[in-house]
């Protein structure tokens, strides 16, 4: 069932979502070369603790992972994109660091995720990031009540597709609002015109996701990391957005961050 939240409701997700923001941005900050990934994990759990506020990964166990999960935070090195499970893996020169977080705070929850790159960058590094967050900009773009869904996934495929690479649609956006999961799956290859119409009160997490040069993916032996199956670099962008009757609200905006992608 899909639940229209009100405007109280969303200011109440707007204050999980500045907070997942601030954990994203610190996460950003502290990630470096001969950084641990257990630490970082540490960092965000000692955050969400100072806060009063719950994570959403703490024992989630969904029928594709190995669960329960016990970690606060997805960390996702280089060929990993999506539920990177922190483990003793000390950041080198050169690699590429997709965050994910979802937390609840006073009930009402926000997910966000953002990837980065440790000490010296990649240019196709820096490209695949890039797609991801344009991608992520034009999807909120069409987030627009009287829209359809399938607009928000046309919207980040014409982009996707636009810097060649391929989109895998096993995972994607998703509702969310109550819980971290909720109806309605948003894929990020789509048709426009397609799918439920939208309203204002409808809020979303949308999170272009992409491997350099295969749609397909593997899974590690912990049963929670997503690889790219053939191994080549990844990133992934996502941010909870609530459809207004006026333009796109996006909860989880950091306050560094360029709206403009």
């Amino acid at each position: 069932m899909i639940e229209l939240k009100t405007p109280a409701e969303i200011e109440r997700m707007h204050a999980a979502g500045r907070f997942v923001a601030e954990v994203l941005s610190e996460i950003g900050r502290v990630a470096d070369v001969g950084v641990n990934l257990l630490d970082l994990e540490h960092h965000a759990r000692g955050m969400i603790k100072r806060r009063g506020a719950e994570s959403c990964y703490w024992d989630y166990a969904p029928s594709f992972g190995r669960g329960p999960f016990r970690n606060v935070i997805c960390l996702s090195v280089n060929d990993a994109v999506l539920h990177g499970l922190p483990h003793d893996y000390t950041l080198r020169d050169g690699d590429v660091l997709s965050a994910d977080i979802a937390v609840g705070v006073d009930g009402w929850v926000a997910d966000s995720a953002r990837t980065v790159i440790v000490g010296t960058p990649a240019e196709e590094d820096l490209r695949i990031v890039r797609a991801t967050e344009e991608a992520l900009e034009a999807g909120i773009e069409a987030a627009r009540p009287g829209n359809r869904l399938g607009d928000i996934s046309a919207a980040i495929w014409e982009v996707v597709s636009g810097y060649g690479y391929p989109v895998n649609t096993e995972f994607g956006g998703h509702g969310i609002g109550r819980t971290m999961h909720e109806e309605p799956h948003v894929s990020n290859k789509g048709r426009a015109g397609r799918g439920m119409t939208l309203r204002p009160g409808l809020t979303l997490a949308l999170e272009p996701w992409l491997a350099r040069t295969t749609d397909r993916i593997v899974y590690d032996p912990d049963g929670w990391t997503i690889r790219s199956a053939d191994g080549s670099r990844t990133a992934h962008s996502e941010h909870t957005v609530a459809i207004t009757e006026d333009a796109p609200l996006v909860l989880t905006r950091r306050e560094s961050e360029n709206p403009g992608g």
